[in-house]
């Protein structure tokens, strides 16, 4: 198949279906287009996942998905390719799995992303499901990550999309074999600018809409206003508490720890001869604890709720690139798998991870995805050290 620019050839045996995921970004429509035009047999669906009632930034409206305007655009490009449009309301299932936890976590001292679960839990499951429900072999969706079957391992490999400025396998960590198995990745091999191309060539009335990477149910990108109003909306109250620095010196007042993330600076009203950031949240005291940059830094995590994607589950400590956000540069590592029968903790489940050096703010509640190279050989959430004697380590558990 060539890119941009020329016509796409079309094996004449290739009719499997596809139920592509739609958001009514470039990406993912782009994404559906591609696949029709080699040769596959190709319906969308939008997914309803959250309404501006309900989550507020009323004033932010601005057309993103889950809006009615992004679905009545998504009906009026598929009419045009005589392409069957389905929108399925997963609003439900979307604020018990996704902003329920979001919430949570917050008020646990951790900082979550939530588009790990969406995917995990949400487009390969619930709508990889539906898919198959409405007689379609495989989903697709917009992400920018390669799919491909390992005759050696015997299984779905991972790789990161060939655009390193776009690459989103981090936030596919998640997923199993069985959903691999029916997935469809497109524009992994694309960059940005040759999908912009591709949706100019379709003709698409989108295909110069700037793309957001904020999280789609806070459209105003006001964390502190979401978390506010939510709590308000369903009886909470945030927990005022001290801001004290490390020797347990009182600097000043938060009005709840969830408004705080490791690593933050703005926003804690203090004055300071020099800068000062929050290197921990101690939920049991509800108190802030703040300090300098460098005690931001540290050699080691552990990590847990592990998913292995391109490997099996391994028996030895190994190296390999480690990503503690998603706009981390990965770092080297050593993994060192702790199984429940390990005598360094027989509590944790998981992994521990050494860095080569020491990595700013790694924060409990993000993913630390491992790589080989361009390879995504599973992921899982960093954890809060857990108590390891005579490890000299952090021992704060926030569970």
């Amino acid at each position: 198949m060539e890119k941009a620019g020329v016509v796409l050839s079309t094996p004449f045996y290739m009719k499997k279906k596809v139920l592509a995921a739609v958001s009514g970004g470039v990406d993912s429509i782009t994404a559906l287009l591609i696949l029709r035009e080699e040769g596959y047999d190709v319906a969308a669906a939008h997914m309803k996942l959250w309404d501006y009632a309900d989550v507020g930034g009323d004033s932010f409206h601005d057309g993103r998905c889950c809006s009615l305007e992004a679905i009545n655009d998504l009906q009026i490009i598929c009419n045009s390719f005589s392409i069957p449009f389905y929108v399925f309301n997963l609003s439900g299932e979307f604020k018990k799995i996704v902003i329920n936890n979001f919430v949570s976590e917050y008020k646990a001292g951790r900082t979550p992303n939530p588009c790990i679960l969406c995917n995990t839990h949400l487009k390969w499951s619930i709508f990889l499901r539906k898919a198959i429900e409405i007689g379609c072999e495989y989903i697709a969706t917009g992400h920018y990550a390669r799919l491909e079957y390992d005759n050696d391992r015997k299984r779905f490999v991972l790789r990161k999309g060939i655009d390193a400025t776009r690459d989103q396998s981090y936030a596919l960590w998640g997923l199993g074999q069985g959903a691999l198995s029916h997935t469809l990745l497109p524009l992994g091999k694309y960059l940005k600018l040759e999908v912009r191309q591709l949706a100019r060539k379709f003709n698409l009335k989108n295909a110069e809409k700037p793309e957001s990477r904020e999280i789609c149910f806070i459209a105003d990108d006001d964390y502190h206003r979401f978390l506010r109003e939510w709590e308000e909306k369903h009886g909470g109250r945030p927990k005022a508490g001290d801001i004290v620095f490390k020797n347990g010196a009182v600097a000043g007042r938060h009005q709840g720890i969830q408004y705080y993330t490791i690593g933050q600076r703005k926003g804690l009203g203090l004055s300071n001869p020099t800068p000062l950031y929050v290197n921990r949240i101690d939920v049991q005291s509800n108190r802030v604890i703040i300090g300098d940059e460098a005690e931001l830094y540290s050699a080691r995590t552990m990590v847990r709720n592990i998913n292995w994607v391109s490997i099996a589950s391994p028996a030895s400590e190994f190296p390999a690139d480690v990503k503690i956000r998603y706009l981390h540069q990965p770092a080297p590592a050593i993994v060192k798998p702790i199984g429940e029968n390990a005598s360094v903790n027989p509590a944790f489940d998981g992994a521990e991870v050494e860095f080569e050096t020491q990595q700013r703010a790694i924060t409990p509640g993000q993913s630390a995805v491992f790589y080989d190279g361009e390879v995504l050989l599973g992921g899982g959430i960093i954890d809060s050290y857990p108590a390891v004697a005579g490890s000299g380590l952090m021992t704060e558990n926030n569970d």
